[in-house]
Parts: structure tokens; C-alpha cells; sequence
């Protein structure tokens, strides 16, 4: 018995993914990478979180062992970051935080 399933219609609504389906059409890595050059850019403003950064850079660049990716530093410490992006008043990066919580980690 052969059974054939065809795509529902396109709604014409636009495409918003999904992690818990697919990965695919999800940049995770290269969202990081764009996060990482907004945290580079807010971090000489901080002030209230300012204590944190050097410590936050140093584990990018671990002294020994393998340097954690991008996502994995995000997703560890994404509260300092929102408050950073708050600090500076940073909505785009904000925006783009957001994304990066919803559909990757």
C-alpha cells in the first residue's frame, strides 16, 4: 500500500522556523558571530556590567584548552548580555539576542 503526503499550500504568510522541527534556514553560528561583534562594540560603554567583559573575553580566548563557541558563550552567560544591550541602549543587538534565544538555544 503506498500512501503519498503532499505539502500543505503555501499560507503566503511567510516562513518562521522552527528549531523544534528543523534547523535548517537557522544561521545559529553566524547570528553568534554577529552577537559577538554587538557585545564587542557595547562593552567600552558598560558601566554597570562592566567587571564581567574581561572575564567573558577571556574564556574566547581560553589560555589552555579548546575555545568554546560563539552559541555556547551566548547561551551561558545571555542575561549579562541583555543587560548589557539595556545598558547601551543597543535595540538592534537586542533584537538579534532575542532571535538567537528563540531559535537556538
Amino acid at each position: 500500500m503506498e500512501t503519498s503526503k503532499s505539502a500543505p499550500p503555501d499560507c503566503g504568510c511567510g516562513k518562521k522556523v522552527d528549531r523544534y522541527v528543523t534547523f535548517n534556514d537557522i544561521d545559529c553560528a553566524g547570528n553568534a558571530r554577529r552577537l559577538m561583534e554587538c557585545i564587542e562594540r557595547n562593552v567600552p560603554n558598560a558601566k554597570r556590567t562592566a567587571p564581567f567583559w574581561p572575564y567573558f573575553m577571556a574564556k574566547r580566548q581560553p589560555k589552555s584548552g579548546t575555545a568554546p563557541d560563539d552559541l555556547f558563550l551566548i547561551h551561558c552567560h545571555i542575561n549579562v548580555i541583555r543587560e548589557l544591550f539595556d545598558e547601551c541602549g543597543d535595540t538592534a543587538a537586542q533584537t538579534l539576542l532575542t532571535q538567537v534565544e528563540e531559535e537556538c538555544c
